[in-house]
């Protein structure tokens, strides 16, 4: 099979000819459609991501949509020829989805929305199972709360999604270029350079919101932390910086990390990653959930301009890289 190999960190992908893997018991083969790129896979690129390193040479590529090729023993949940999507690998030494097939856990997936096409379900898994877990498992987002999301990139786009779907009050932080965007998602847009202080009065009472998902990390978190109302909970997917707790403390809040790469690193909840897919493919078929993809097209022989996009902060919408067509 045909697929783009990183060789050395930093450097661009060579694509080149590789053996083509075998669907081994619990696996199903996945003739790859589309992958999506995340950030992070930017980072992995670098050498940078000490917490997702990929040994080399790689196969990098996190997110994919695809169709059954072939099913290993053990799998009842999938047949040749179901249409699929998920978060299956590009981290710690398992073949990402930059490549014509990939050898995937078939817990890791799910059935892709069927309105959708590839290049839009490949957009998804990361970004929605980052967004789940932490408005969904961890902080039990409910109807008409008070919703504050950190950032409208690529998950934070998701938790407005997913929150509204969820019919919770919603409002997110960033850019005026963006605003347009996060209106057109359900929520109400909040200017960067507004302080804390102004819009927790303007749209929270002066009180605080209940819920609050920092995708941004930084000062995005020490925020969150400040307009997080009394007994609230502030959700991070970024939070591995150093930050003072005590604004957190003050207001006998509650925190949470999400570590989406777990299930990959260790296998461990790996089954459920597809149900949180299922969910997602369930909320898409209903309207309740619509892609944000970049308009350029890339595909194996261009994935570094995939990449320099993104680089550029010039994408708007999830990059995706087109393996077949």
């Amino acid at each position: 099979m045909q697929a783009a190999v990183l060789e050395q960190h930093g450097k661009v992908f060579r694509r080149t000819a590789v053996a083509r893997p075998l669907a081994g018991p619990g696996q199903v083969l996945v003739r790859v459609m589309a992958s999506g790129v995340n950030p992070l896979d930017l980072k992995i690129r670098e050498g940078k991501a000490d917490h997702a390193r990929h040994p080399l040479p790689a196969i990098l590529g996190i997110d994919l949509a695809g169709v059954v090729e072939s099913v290993g023993p053990g799998v009842g949940t999938f047949r040749v020829g179901d249409e699929v999507y998920g978060m299956t690998g590009g981290v710690g030494g398992i073949q990402g989805s930059l490549a014509e097939y990939a050898a995937v856990d078939a817990r890791l997936l799910a059935p892709k929305p069927a309105h959708f096409s590839m290049r839009e379900a490949a957009s998804l898994p990361l970004a929605f199972i980052t967004a789940w877990e932490g408005l969904v498992d961890r902080a039990q987002v409910k109807a008409d709360q008070t919703v504050l999301v950190q950032g409208a990139g690529g998950v934070g786009n998701a938790v407005i999604q997913l929150a509204v779907a969820f019919g919770a009050r919603v409002f997110a932080v960033d850019g005026a270029a963006k605003a347009q965007d996060i209106g057109r998602w359900g929520a109400t847009p909040i200017d960067r350079t507004t302080s804390v202080e102004r819009y927790v009065a303007e749209h929270a009472g002066g009180l605080g919101f209940e819920l609050v998902y920092d995708s941004v990390g930084g000062a995005g978190l020490d925020a969150s932390f400040q307009a997080v109302r009394r007994f609230g909970h502030v959700v991070s997917a970024l939070g591995w910086g150093t930050h003072a707790l005590a604004p957190l403390s003050f207001r006998a809040g509650t925190y949470s990390g999400v570590f989406t790469l777990l299930p990959l690193l260790t296998g461990e909840g790996r089954e459920h990653h597809g149900e949180i897919l299922r969910e997602v493919t369930r909320l898409a078929e209903a309207g309740k959930i619509t892609p944000f993809v970049d308009a350029h097209r890339f595909d194996l022989d261009s994935v570094a301009d995939a990449h320099a996009l993104i680089e550029r902060r010039e994408a708007r919408g999830k990059v995706v890289v087109e393996i077949a067509k």
